[in-house]
């Protein structure tokens, strides 16, 4: 991976996170670091699935996979928001 691809796949991430921490309900008291974190995992797996798939390959922009991206963002930031909260009690 290129330099380029690594600070492409952080923007990504952050752009991802921040949807995802939008739209999970409530206040999630993680720090923005782990959620950029959870948004460069989401935007991978997210981007594995809509390849496996076959909606990868689309004119235009991917919205399948970017709902998917965002969906799994969300889990998981749901997922260690409840963690993480519990963890520090």
């Amino acid at each position: 991976m290129t330099v380029g691809g690594i600070i492409s796949a952080i923007v990504v991430g952050l752009i991802i996170g921040a949807l995802g921490r939008l739209v999970v309900p409530g206040k999630q008291n993680i720090p923005i670091w782990l959620t950029i974190v959870i948004g460069i995992v989401a935007a991978l797996i997210g981007t594995a699935v809509a390849r496996g798939a076959g909606w990868a390959d689309t004119d235009g922009v991917d919205w399948i996979e970017i709902a998917i991206q965002v969906v799994l963002a969300a889990v998981g930031v749901w997922g260690v928001a409840g963690f993480y909260g519990r963890r520090r009690v």
